[in-house]
């Protein structure tokens, strides 16, 4: 089987639940889809790291992009951008990985954004699943004001719930691995 495969058969198996569910935004539905799971497995990381990189590397390359970095909201976006980068680093267009804070550090510096990160920086947001897109607009308007520029959002899953169009209409174009019909059909 092909990683796409294998990814889409663990995600089902170990992150995908149909029920009766309250989501973090507290919109009700019959999905859940806990990607942590997943991403956080050792084989599907690889598998995330190698999809999510193709489809970075082909709209950086087929719109002719530049993309210094890859983060987002931590902590469902941590382990999708750090595999990715990973995935990335042998190549010249190689990215450097970020973690956004939900609340800038309280001591310190005060960094809301910790990593590989400078004002300037062009950036793909990640996020493992969009419903309504909130927390992705957040991790977006944390890194704006920090000085960077999202040229376009990954997400491992998009739940096709409205997350797209709320994120897109703020600009910022949005590339899935897996949509909520891809998965089931």
């Amino acid at each position: 089987m092909s990683n796409r495969e294998n990814l889409k058969t663990m995600l089902l198996e170990k992150s995908v639940r149909t029920g009766d569910f309250t989501l973090a935004s507290g919109k009700k539905s019959d999905l859940y889809v806990d990607c942590r799971v997943t991403a956080l497995d050792n084989r599907a990381a690889g598998w995330i790291g190698e999809e999510g990189w193709q489809l970075v590397l082909d709209k950086i390359e087929s719109e002719n992009l530049e993309v210094d970095a890859i983060g987002g909201m931590t902590m469902g976006a941590d382990p999708i951008s750090l595999v990715v980068g990973m995935a990335s680093s042998k190549h010249q267009k190689g990215l450097q990985v970020f973690t956004v804070r939900k609340e800038p550090k309280g001591h310190g510096r005060g960094k809301q954004i910790e990593g590989n990160f400078h004002e300037g920086d062009k950036v793909v947001v990640v996020d493992d699943v969009i419903t309504t897109g909130g927390s992705t607009l957040k991790a977006i308007e944390a890194i704006r004001a920090a000085g960077g520029e999202v040229v376009f959002c990954l997400v491992l899953v998009d739940r096709e719930e409205g997350g797209r169009q709320a994120i897109e209409a703020d600009g910022v174009p949005v590339v899935s691995i897996f949509t909520r019909t891809e998965l089931l059909g």
